[in-house]
């Protein structure tokens, strides 16, 4: 199973709708959004996409709170299961506590990805390129004794991506 993992778009849905045809293009299951999408264009995009996806919404999403009923966006923490495996969604990193199999948030715009206690954390960083001039995402592949993160990232004024592996004993 693989999912692609974005955070914190903020206006940017071009930058969105790039990465989303990039996940898409690398064969992701499901997309997860950690929140800060600020626009209805960039939940377009992802139920445009026809993956499976959830978001949950952000400290700039406040918006986009009349749209729960049209998107599939809920409120932080939000808990969910793909096949056997649990997960907690967040924007805001305040509930990075162990009681899923994978955390992931979004708000630091900085990659991150650390497991420890049985407990995958994954921030996949930003798509709007605010904090430094990179576009980025994460694909996650889950395997049966085994967690695949793919990093995938690039300058706002190139055309490829390039690809960072970490792998983790489930």
């Amino acid at each position: 199973m693989k999912i692609g993992i974005l955070s914190d778009s903020h206006l940017k849905s071009d930058y969105t709708k790039e990465v989303i045809d990039f996940l898409k293009e690398i064969k992701s299951d499901y997309l997860v959004h950690a929140g800060d999408l600020c626009v209805e264009k960039n939940l377009k995009l992802l139920e445009e996409s026809e993956l499976k996806y959830i978001a949950v919404f952000g400290n700039n999403d406040r918006y986009l709170l009349d749209l729960t009923s049209t998107y599939n966006i809920k409120q932080e923490p939000y808990y969910f299961k793909i096949k056997d495996t649990t997960f907690k969604l967040m924007h805001l990193p305040y509930y990075l506590t162990p009681d899923s199999d994978v955390v992931i948030f979004g708000h630091t715009h900085i990659f991150e990805c650390d497991y420890k206690n049985n407990t995958l954390y994954i921030n996949p960083g930003e798509v709007c390129a605010r904090e430094k001039p990179l576009i980025e995402c994460v694909q996650l592949e889950i395997k049966e004794n085994e967690y695949i993160i793919s990093r995938y990232f690039k300058n706002i004024n190139e055309i490829n991506f390039t690809k960072e592996e970490k792998k983790y004993e489930r």
